[in-house]
């Protein structure tokens, strides 16, 4: 069983029960976002699967909670109050009425933020966590440096803390840990795991690419979000006639057709080498994590 103190972030069109089940079995928080299992009712088959898996072990779901982005707002929230995932992850709108539910079944909710400001108003709706999504993370990834970042929000947030950004080894995680998070969230490292439904193309990009190959644009949504260069290539598009987009269209997030083609990954996709099953690769960062907070904290 590892100590390892991550949750491997729920990404849209790669994340899966399998492998929200495996990571819980290795002792990490899996997660996966309602919205991969299409229609409600498969959703709802996942959601029994990975209860049924994990028992009392902790694992997540991603709702996206602004009903006028999430055509499936109502059916996905029924679905958090009938199957009760230990942990909610709300992206978008206000999390109050998720947490209303949540709450009241013992669960917690985990709202991600980009910016000091987001922070501010998640804080204030009495979310559980934080997930700061800094410079570097994989698909909407933002500016700010995680050093600042983490000591800005503890300035007015004592709740759990998840840092985001670049982190793909266990040393790294014990990095983050030292800096005064409580879990590290990755993404980028799990996407060309076994139990992905990545396809192989998207797997071997990942295996390809450096942190050269990423590209940080709002040119599709008017959101940054960093992408594989090479991916876009493939759809025939060049990177040097983006241009930035003034409006903000998040459909994308619901879109299966908007990502299936144009691919994210971030920063850390430099130590990303082969692909492995999950257990494999929380076997080997636990190491690593163990190799970190010894040379930090001696006899750790």
């Amino acid at each position: 069983m590892s100590d390892l103190p991550i949750i491997v972030a729920p990404m849209f069109l790669v994340s899966t029960p399998e492998m929200t089940i495996e990571a819980g079995k290795a002792g990490v928080i899996g997660s996966f976002p309602l919205l991969n299992a299409r229609p409600a009712e498969k959703c709802a088959e996942w959601l029994e699967k990975v209860k049924r898996n994990l028992g009392d072990k902790p694992w997540a779901v991603n709702f996206i909670c602004h009903s006028g982005s999430n055509k499936r707002y109502v059916e996905d929230f029924e679905l958090i109050r009938k199957y009760e995932p230990p942990i909610v992850i709300t992206s978008l709108g206000n999390p109050r009425d998720v947490i209303e539910v949540v709450h009241n079944y013992g669960g917690k909710v985990y709202s991600d933020v980009s910016n000091v400001k987001h922070a501010k108003k998640a804080a204030e709706t009495g979310v559980d966590g934080l997930i700061l999504v800094c410079a570097g993370a994989g698909g909407h990834g933002g500016t700010l440096n995680p050093f600042a970042f983490l000591s800005a929000v503890k300035k007015f947030y004592d709740g759990t803390l998840i840092l985001a950004g670049g982190i793909t080894t266990g040393r790294d995680v014990a990095a983050a840990k030292v800096m005064g998070a409580d879990y590290a969230y990755m993404g980028t490292r799990f996407i060309p795991a076994k139990e992905s439904i990545a396809s192989e193309e998207y797997k071997q990009m990942i295996l390809d690419a450096s942190i050269e190959d990423i590209l940080y644009t709002n040119a599709f949504s008017g959101v940054h979000a960093n992408l594989l260069i090479p991916s876009l290539h493939r759809m025939g598009i060049d990177p040097k006639t983006l241009k930035s987009r003034e409006d903000v269209d998040l459909s994308h997030l619901v879109n299966v057709k908007a990502w299936r083609d144009i691919w994210s990954a971030g920063h850390g996709v430099t130590l990303v080498e082969k692909q492995e099953p999950i257990k494999e690769i929380i076997d080997q960062m636990t190491r690593e994590y163990k190799e970190g907070m010894t040379d930090v904290i001696p006899n750790h």
